[in-house]
């Protein structure tokens, strides 16, 4: 069973670098200066799952911690019908800078997360990616600020469109209320 898992695991990895071979990554990516606090301003998604969902969404917020080995932490929080929930993802780095893999415990298998373009300071576009019963990907557009200049949203929609998705995939969700509480700066914390 073991050897099926870590096989699983491989083939993941492998379909994933190779389906997003065209993808490329933020050039001389920095780990250092991508580290620290980022709002989830946008997000294009196009699972049929997700759909139901749409309405509901609100803006979340992550930190990203470097480790020493130069795997990432990244700390999201979000609100959830329990109320303001985060979650603590492992990022793995690769041998391409500003793009990392991890394992969805939720989904079971190995997912690509690629820095598509960031100037460190106000923005980052990134890239989700997964095969899953059929090939799915995520946009999301992140701000160190809690509003972005109008022509940032916008090249964040036309990188969506340009990946193939929808405009009505394209979400640019309300902020969210406290959450991360104030003050705590925390939630519920639950690894992934």
């Amino acid at each position: 069973m073991r050897t099926t898992g870590v096989a699983t695991v491989v083939m993941g990895i492998l379909s994933a670098m190779m389906l997003n071979a065209d993808v490329k990554t933020q050039g001389d990516f920095n780990l250092q200066r991508f580290a620290g606090k980022w709002y989830r301003l946008g997000l294009a998604y196009d699972s049929p799952g997700f759909v139901p969902y749409r309405d509901r969404l609100k803006a979340s917020v992550g930190t990203v911690t470097p480790l020493p080995n130069g795997n990432v932490n990244l700390t999201m929080w979000d609100i959830t019908p329990l109320g303001c929930q985060s979650k603590v993802y492992q990022y793995e780095q690769t041998s391409i800078p500003g793009q990392f893999t991890y394992f969805s415990s939720r989904h079971n298998m190995v997912k690509d997360i690629t820095v598509v373009d960031t100037n460190y300071s106000e923005y980052a576009l990134v890239l989700k990616h997964k095969v899953f019963h059929r090939e799915y990907t995520q946009v999301a557009l992140y701000g160190r600020s809690q509003r972005l200049r109008p022509e940032i949203i916008q090249k964040f929609k036309a990188f969506a469109l340009s990946r193939g998705f929808s405009k009505e995939s394209i979400l640019t969700p309300p902020l969210a209320e406290n959450c991360p509480p104030s003050g705590s700066g925390r939630g519920s914390t639950r690894n992934m």
